[in-house]
C-alpha cells in the first residue's frame, strides 16, 4: 500500500478512538405511569425510563415482580409520588438493594389533608386495609401540583446529569407552558357548568385536588385507597345524598371494579357518565395516554355528562 493512504488509513483509526464515547442514558425508574409520562416530557431521549405500574394499573394494590427490583436496582433516579401512595414502595427498596436517591415528586406541593383523618368510626383505617395517612396523596389531579412534580424532576435530572441539566430544564419550561395551558382550559370548562351542578360520584376518592383547584364535588363510596371496601351504611347514605338531588352525574374509574357504581347507578335511576381516569393513564391506543391528555379527557367527560352533550 503507498504510504499516503496507510498514513490517512492511520489518522482516521486514530481520530475515531479519540471521539468521546456516547453519553449513557440517564436509567429512570418510575412508580407509575402519571410519573413516568412527566418524567419522559422532562428527560426526553436523555433516559433510559422503566414504569413500574403501567397504564390502567391500580397502585395502591400492586405486587412488584422480580424485573421490578432489578430495575430499581440498575437505577440513577428512582422517582415517586410519596405520601404513602405507593404501597409496596418501601419492600421494592429494600430487595432491590438501589443505591439511587428515591425522589418524593409531592415535595413543595401544596398537599391537602386525607379527608378519612380523624373521622370517628371510620373503617377505611382498620381491617388490615392500607392507610395512606395524614395527607391524600392524589396530588397530580391538580395541575399546579403537576407543575411542581416537573420541577422536582428536573432538580432530580440535574443533580444525576450535570452534563443535561440545560436539556431538563429547557424540556421542563416548554413543557410547564403547556401544563399552564391545560390549567386554564380545565378552568374554562368547569365554568361552564353551573354551580348547583357540580357535584358528581366517582368509585374511590381520587378528586380531592381536582375539587379544591376547580370547584367540582366529588363523593364516594370508597376513601382514597381501593383497598378501602365501603361499608353498607357509607353506601345508604351516599344513595340518600343522591336521590335528594345532590349529584349530577356518576362515573366509573378504569382501575377500580365497577359494580359498587352499577349499584348506586340502579338504585338512584342517576346514569353513568363514563370512565374517569384516576391514579393511571391509558394504554396507547386509549383516550388518556398521557398527563395532558388524562386531564382534558376527564375535564370534557364530566362537563358532557352533566350538561347532556
Amino acid at each position: 500500500m503507498p504510504v499516503l493512504p496507510r498514513l490517512a488509513l492511520a489518522m482516521s483509526v486514530i481520530t475515531l478512538s479519540a471521539l468521546p464515547a456516547a453519553a449513557e442514558p440517564l436509567k429512570v425508574v418510575a412508580s407509575f405511569s402519571i410519573i413516568g409520562d412527566l418524567a419522559r416530557n422532562v428527560g426526553g431521549d436523555r433516559i433510559a425510563l422503566t414504569t413500574l405500574v403501567g397504564p390502567d394499573g391500580d397502585a395502591h394494590v400492586y405486587e412488584p415482580r422480580p424485573a421490578d427490583a432489578v430495575a430499581m436496582g440498575k437505577a440513577n433516579v428512582v422517582l415517586v409520588n410519596g405520601l404513602h401512595f405507593e404501597g409496596f414502595l418501601k419492600r421494592l427498596v429494600e430487595a432491590s438493594g438501589t443505591t439511587a436517591p428515591v425522589v418524593e415528586l409531592t415535595k413543595g406541593g401544596e398537599m391537602l389533608k386525607n379527608a378519612e383523618e380523624g373521622h370517628e368510626g371510620d373503617n377505611h383505617a382498620h381491617e388490615g386495609h392500607h392507610h395512606h395517612g395524614e395527607f391524600d396523596p392524589h396530588a397530580w389531579q391538580s395541575v399546579h401540583n403537576a407543575e411542581v412534580y416537573v420541577k422536582n424532576i428536573a432538580d432530580a435530572f440535574c443533580a444525576a446529569d450535570t452534563a443535561g441539566c440545560a436539556s431538563y430544564r429547557a424540556n421542563a419550561e416548554a413543557y410547564g407552558a403547556k401544563l399552564k395551558a391545560l390549567d386554564a382550559e380545565i378552568k374554562a370548562a368547569i365554568a361552564g357548568i353551573p354551580e348547583e351542578k357540580r357535584s358528581i360520584i366517582t368509585s374511590h376518592d381520587a378528586f380531592g385536588y381536582f375539587q379544591h383547584e376547580y370547584g367540582l364535588t366529588f363523593l364516594a363510596p370508597e376513601g382514597v385507597s381501593t383497598e378501602a371496601e365501603a361499608s353498607a351504611a357509607d353506601v345508604a347514605a351516599l344513595i340518600k345524598q343522591i336521590k335528594g338531588d345532590r349529584a349530577s352525574a356518576i362515573f366509573v374509574e378504569n382501575i377500580t371494579n365497577q359494580r359498587l357504581i352499577e349499584q348506586i347507578s340502579s338504585e338512584t335511576g342517576l346514569k353513568i357518565g363514563g370512565t374517569l381516569y384516576s391514579d393511571a393513564l391509558s394504554g396507547a391506543d386509549g383516550p388518556a395516554p398521557t398527563y395532558i391528555d388524562m386531564m382534558k379527557f376527564n375535564t370534557k367527560t364530566i362537563s358532557g355528562a352533566i350538561l347532556g352533550s
